[in-house]
């Protein structure tokens, strides 16, 4: 069974969406993954469709085949079943996979809501919660997923409760400002509210066409990115933020999501990661590399020398970021791989 890693924080812009399609790029020179896109911006889908990204909602052999139209049947009350999405393959990265997004999805919140909020008191709506978490099973299976990666819109909707639901283990991105800090604050009291509600609905919804999945997400760490860099380290405007971030993050978050059971256990986490605050990394800004990697259809850490299209100082100052950032996802990605094991 391929498991399930939502990238989620209701606080914007956080990188969230570049941080599914790093991970996600990363881990598919090994795996076979899913990327999601469950916000309705759709950032996520343009990354990875490129100059494909208009074309593939007007053609008709790819227009239906996104999240949104994939769980129709459901919330549309269609006589016919969910069925797995076909998904788009980057020529750049062959193993991973898009389940596009949709500029309409949220349409669905208002019924999934209802339907979360009336444990199955009513026949039409049962359907309803487990079918997010059915057409990423189906698609799983289509394609022989190993890891399943979700991209999310910042907020609190029903959508977004659904989806993190549907995975065996989350991250929380940040960056350092005091914002950050008031989001953790929101979601230490957020996250344990809709594990209560998974495992009480859980039996509610069993003999629904879709059950939800068994368990509730595991806290997988936190992403501190998006700030610069002065002689090594985060300028000084952000260092504060950084250490306040994890101070909270391993304190007041941490024991509030432990007693709802949403962590792994101590010897899982390891005794160095705990000491970092569950801090997956610290990942500055990409600046000039940005725009390039963007140019080229690849991830900041995948950028060849010719993509770069520099010489002198100026190209090795952009090979070592390079490095730095490969170094910086490669080594996330061993790290969710060992966590997810035991998801």
């Amino acid at each position: 069974m391929s498991k399930r890693l939502v990238i989620f924080n209701h606080k914007g812009g956080v990188s969230k969406t570049t941080t599914v399609y790093n991970l996600g790029w990363m881990l598919s020179k090994r795996f076979k993954v899913l990327v999601v896109d469950a916000d309705s911006q759709c950032n996520l889908s343009s990354l990875v469709l490129g100059d494909d990204f208009e074309k593939y909602y007007v053609e008709d052999i790819t227009r239906l085949q996104n999240i949104k139209d994939g769980v129709s049947a459901a919330f549309q009350g269609k006589p016919r079943p969910i069925t797995a999405v076909n998904c788009f393959s980057p020529q750049k990265a062959p193993s991973m996979y898009l389940l596009a997004g949709h500029a309409d999805l949220t349409e669905y919140d208002a019924a999934l809501s209802f339907a979360q909020m009336s444990n199955n008191a009513l026949a039409t709506l049962q359907n309803l919660p487990g079918a997010f978490s059915e057409l990423l099973s189906l698609t799983e299976e289509r394609y022989s997923i190993d890891y399943t990666i979700i991209d999310l819109n910042p907020s609190l909707s029903a959508i977004n409760q659904n989806l993190f639901l549907s995975a065996h283990a989350f991250v929380i991105p940040t960056n350092p400002d005091p914002f950050s800090i008031m989001a953790i604050n929101t979601l230490k009291s957020t996250l344990p509210r809709w594990a209560d509600w998974k495992r009480a609905a859980i039996p509610l919804f069993a003999e629904s066409a879709y059950p939800l999945l068994d368990g509730v997400p595991k806290f997988s760490g936190t992403l501190i990115q998006r700030f610069n860099i002065r002689n090594g380290r985060a300028a000084r405007p952000y260092r504060d933020n950084i250490d306040e971030i994890k101070r909270a993050m391993s304190a007041d978050f941490y024991r509030a999501i432990q007693s709802a059971g949403m962590v792994f256990t101590s010897d899982e986490y390891g005794a160095e990661f705990i000491a970092n605050h569950y801090c997956l990394s610290e990942i500055p800004d990409f600046q000039g590399l940005l725009p390039k990697a963007h140019q080229s259809g690849v991830p900041v850490f995948d950028l060849t020398d010719a993509d770069i299209n520099e010489s002198g100082p100026v190209l090795s100052g952009m090979q070592a970021k390079r490095t730095l950032f490969y170094e910086k996802f490669s080594a996330i990605s061993d790290k969710l791989v060992s966590l997810l094991a035991h998801a």
